[in-house]
């Protein structure tokens, strides 16, 4: 793992210790990487949505779509 160092306010410092003692980090390294874990979800699925709301339109969703996804499901259940 390598090593990067960071330059905080003393405000954003003390928020970021009270956080390690609050939700159960050992480190504010843990933290952070989490913080930056989460950043990369959010634009990982930015992304898919994007992409979703760029794609060729398709039949609505109604009712007898959703009945048919049910009845996939019962039917893959076996």
């Amino acid at each position: 793992m390598s090593t990067m160092n960071i330059s905080l306010p003393e405000a954003l410092k003390s928020f970021v210790d009270e956080q390690v003692g609050q939700r159960g980090y050992n480190t504010s390294s843990e933290y952070i990487r989490e913080l930056i874990r989460k950043d990369q979800d959010r634009q990982h699925l930015r992304g898919l949505l994007l992409t979703g709301a760029e794609s060729a339109s398709t039949a609505p969703v109604d009712g007898s779509y959703f009945e048919s996804l049910r009845a996939k499901v019962w039917n893959a259940r076996g």
